[in-house]
């Protein structure tokens, strides 16, 4: 059992107790823990096995502890084989179809007996979706088209990159760990960072073939082996990701690494500024006739090829290559170069920490100073912030001040842009905080010019400062909302509100795309974890 499917169990949880219509605290309670496992470095099925590992793991209980241990060694627990009997899987997938959701579903199931995806077709059709409260026609088409939209054979699975994360990291160390290995690098869409992987790559130099495919194949993870030869190996892991195994000479391990990175537009552009040579660029080296130019680091391909070293994010065929050619390329923003978090959440909202826990990581991490956002009141359900609760967290914020010094800390509020585009707090209120993240949460399939009206309005209040996670999408579950992109980033670089790049892993928003478009217009950044805890 890897994180992600453990993580997974704990999301479907969720979903049954909100079918059910559960306590808010004890659904939220089930999707926090499948956060925390999924984004746990170690493997839960590793730490299962020792006495305490897990209940030493900050917001694991005894209770959640024995659940992942009956999860490791059974596939299940009692919780879901409850849930499960009342709500068959098929009726949990109808909760992810757009436009439903728990809510909706358990409508759908009481009222009309939708058991499965036909049963909601053919209600759908027959026009008796739109006759139910809260429902209407528009939620019917919708229906419709989402199931359309999925129909025929299921694609491969995509799982968010950080959902690959801890699976990807553990298959690579376990085949670097065999006897004789001398490079293990991890490859494809993985490397390049892109949001969602839909399989992983791993490229190997050193050792006998026959022991790294033998431990490969045999790691706990594999389901089934799909192939298996000399230098490739390709299996499947529980997740339903395919991941491929390629065994290279060291002296072809870069040109190999570059090729199988990608993307397939950057190596097409590659190859033909060797063929522009006279050469030949493949996964076994960049070579004129008999001799190799190059092939045993990327680096030693990309300076034969007369270009700066492009690092894997940038390698999408976006002008990178005439960048690295004229030695123009940017520098990455990494880790070390932030100096701040302007986005996060404590326990006063709907995050899981005390503020002067939130504020003490965020000094040890070696910031300079925080800003603490919590919600504005449209999210009943986050314990949302309304103008006494702000005044009272002005004092709440000068006790912080004292009580962890090193840092600074702004007062700050993550305010909700209302459909009409005016903001969930009134003007006074605003005028006491230090720092007003305004975001899009509701109604996000208003039409275009509607959207845009109402983003625009909100970015021109006087108080705001950023707009956080401009777009609302959630990667694979939410489209974005649909406005004009160019004529918000026009606007928001002449009032200098900054555009948020947010860190929570099925965000990522802005797209690097609308990144770029924004940088293009002149705005400003702020990159934050958005962090709950």
């Amino acid at each position: 059992m890897t994180n992600a499917e453990i993580a997974r169990i704990f999301t479907t949880i969720a979903t049954g107790l909100e079918l059910d219509g559960g306590n808010p605290f004890r659904i939220r309670a089930y999707h926090e823990a499948a956060r925390l496992v999924e984004s746990h470095p170690e493997p839960m099925a590793s730490l299962a096995a020792s006495e305490g590992r897990l209940e030493a793991i900050r917001g694991i209980g005894k209770d959640l502890a024995q659940k992942i241990r009956d999860i490791v060694t059974t596939g299940t627990t009692a919780m879901l084989d409850e849930i499960v009997a009342k709500y068959p899987r098929e009726v949990l997938a109808l909760t992810e179809i757009p436009g439903l959701g728990p809510k909706r579903v358990r409508v759908l199931f009481d009222t009309l007996g939708v058991r499965n995806r036909d049963d909601l077709e053919r209600a759908a059709r027959a026009g008796k979706v739109r006759e139910l409260p809260k429902f209407g026609e528009t939620v019917e088409q919708n229906v419709l088209k989402a199931l359309a939209a999925t129909s025929g054979a299921p694609e491969a699975p995509r799982l968010l990159l950080a959902g690959a994360w801890v699976t990807a990291h553990v298959l690579a160390d376990h085949v670097r760990a065999v006897q004789g290995v001398r490079q293990v690098e991890l490859a494809g869409s993985f490397r390049r960072r892109r949001e969602t992987v839909g399989d992983l790559d791993l490229v190997v130099a050193g050792g006998d073939g026959d022991q790294v495919m033998d431990a490969f194949a045999s790691h706990p993870y594999v389901m089934d082996v799909i192939a298996r030869g000399p230098t490739k190996c390709s299996v499947r892991i529980a997740s339903g990701l395919q991941v491929d195994l390629r065994i290279v000479p060291p002296e072809s391990f870069g040109a190999a690494l570059l090729y199988f990175t990608g993307s397939k537009a950057h190596n097409i552009a590659l190859r033909k500024l060797a063929i522009d040579k006279g050469w030949s660029l493949n996964e076994y080296g960049l070579t004129e006739g008999e001799r190799v130019i190059a092939g045993r680091t990327e680096q030693d391909v990309y300076a034969a090829l007369g270009l700066a070293f492009i690092p894997p994010e940038m390698r999408e065929a976006l002008g990178e290559i005439e960048l690295a050619a004229a030695n123009a390329l940017p520098r990455l923003v990494e880790k070390s170069d932030l100096r701040a978090d302007l986005h996060m959440h404590t326990d006063r909202s709907d995050g899981t920490e005390p503020l002067a826990e939130m504020v003490r990581a965020a000094r040890d991490r070696g910031y300079e100073y925080v800003a603490i956002t919590e919600h504005s009141k449209a999210l009943g359900m986050t314990n949302g912030f309304d103008a006494a609760r702000v005044r009272q967290s002005v004092e709440e914020m000068k006790a912080v001040r004292r009580e962890v010094p090193g840092i600074q800390v702004l007062h700050g509020l993550e305010v909700d842009i209302l459909a009409d585009g005016s903001l969930d707090l009134d003007d006074d209120s605003l005028g006491l905080l230090d720092w007003v993240i305004v975001s899009l949460h509701s109604q996000l399939a208003q039409a275009t010019d509607v959207m845009t009206a109402r983003v625009l309005r909100a970015i021109d209040h006087p108080a705001v400062h950023a707009m956080g996670h401009p777009t609302g999408r959630k990667i694979g579950a939410r489209e974005p909302a649909r406005f004009d992109v160019e004529r918000v980033f026009e606007r928001a670089a002449e009032r200098s509100v900054a555009m948020e790049i947010n860190g929570q892993p099925d965000r990522l928003d802005l797209s690097d795309v609308h990144a770029r478009l924004a940088r293009e217009k002149g705005v400003r950044f702020v990159l934050d974890t958005d962090a709950h805890g």
